[in-house]
């Protein structure tokens, strides 16, 4: 049963996360809204060496013999991500070495891919213009030639794709063979062949950098497929295949269901706080029947941004214990995504000219929150997901 108490190690964390957000990345989330295909902003830099320097859970795939909960990498991400991004999920999204690249070679890379690319900053590149939520359509082609892959195809949408030190690339081995054929490749960013097309003007994350990327004869190693290079039609090789990349979303999913929590009881709290002075106080100690509907709103909001939190350590925490959590993963997605997306807009209803203005964060937290509902899968295929764990159909039976 989850534990819903923080371990002291790990409220360490979340206490330094918190520091980090209220004294690093507020101060500067105005500044950097404004700056859009700029460096990686010069206060990220100190924060990356004392991310480094973090201490991590035991990241156990497995709860053991002795029948002990482990909260380990994942847990602790969830608890960092969440109050970083209280304070700017783009500037987090900016800090060297937090790629969503690093998770996929951590996820399935090799002991060695682990020690040469762990610790860089690693993007990830799957959409394209033809192939965005169905991953499983990837057309960029890798050939293998002697002893090096050759890629060819374009990448849209890739975060971090301008600022970092290697991308994870999804791309097809045989594009007859659909998901049995896709795997995942190491491509340095300074490899010949790969080209940064443009970067993408945005709405929301405006510091975070989001590329459009061609790929024409880019040739890598050998070594640097993540995974196996077997490939074959019947469903035990299409699990192996895409069934592998795909273990990456089960870890990553939840967090950014944290993301969209940092930044829900962000936009929560500056709504409580212009309320408060206005004699508007959700204390909970009323009844909704005897509450104003300005109490009420905060009410639910609270009740809605708490069950998404829930949701998303109980993810974390299977995750942690070597238990199957692609459901779950998926349902904290889409409930946390949808939440927060919900929450900052109501915020900023709520509090009339000065949730529209700039003179409070609200109206950045509600351009910010969009992406998350939308990026890693967007609502309606997490529910599609969520739909074929329930029901128990393959994806070829339910689509």
């Amino acid at each position: 049963m989850i534990n819903l108490e923080i371990p002291q190690k790990l409220g360490q964390v979340q206490q330094m996360a918190q520091q980090l957000a209220s004294t690093v990345f507020r101060p500067i989330s105005r500044k950097y809204d404004a700056i859009e295909h700029g460096d990686t902003p010069q206060e990220l830099k100190p924060v990356a060496q004392m991310m480094a320097a973090m201490p991590r859970g035991e990241g156990k795939k497995g709860a053991g013999d002795d029948g002990a909960i482990r909260n380990g990498s994942n847990m602790t991400g969830i608890l960092a991500v969440e109050a970083m991004c209280w304070g700017d999920v783009g500037l987090m999204l900016s800090i060297p070495g937090s790629g969503l690249g690093n998770a996929a070679i951590m996820a399935v890379g090799s002991p060695e891919q682990k020690a040469q690319y762990g610790k860089l900053y690693c993007a990830m590149a799957i959409t394209e213009p033809g192939a965005g939520s169905d991953s499983a359509a990837v057309s960029t082609t890798a050939q293998l030639d002697g002893d090096e892959w050759v890629l060819n195809g374009e990448k849209i949408y890739c975060t971090a794709g301008q600022r970092c030190d290697a991308i994870v690339v999804w791309a097809t081995l045989d594009k007859s063979l659909g998901k049995a054929a896709i795997k995942s490749f190491i491509v340095p960013r300074d490899t010949p062949g790969l080209t940064l097309v443009r970067v993408e003007d945005k709405m929301g994350l405006r510091i975070s950098d989001t590329a459009a990327l061609a790929f024409n004869d880019c040739r890598i190693p050998r070594d640097h497929l993540l995974g196996s290079e077997e490939v074959g039609d019947t469903e035990e090789a299409r699990k192996k295949a895409f069934g592998g990349v795909m273990q990456t979303f089960d870890n990553t999913r939840p967090q950014v269901a944290a993301m969209a929590l940092g930044v829900a009881r962000a936009a929560l709290e500056i709504t409580r706080e212009l309320h408060e002075k206005e004699g508007v106080k959700a204390d909970f100690s009323k009844l909704p029947y005897n509450s104003s509907a300005r109490e009420l709103a905060l009410y639910r909001m609270e009740a809605d941004l708490e069950a998404a939190r829930l949701m998303t350590l109980k993810a974390a925490w299977m995750a942690d214990n070597g238990q199957p959590n692609s459901k779950e993963a998926s349902m904290c997605k889409a409930k946390a995504g949808r939440m927060g997306n919900d929450v900052t807009l109501q915020c900023v209803a709520l509090c009339g000219e000065l949730g529209y203005s700039e003179q409070t964060l609200l109206e950045k937290l509600a351009r910010d929150s969009k992406i998350i509902d939308i990026f890693e899968g967007t609502q309606q295929i997490q529910q599609l997901i969520v739909a074929r764990h329930l029901l128990g159909l393959s994806s070829r039976e339910l689509k």
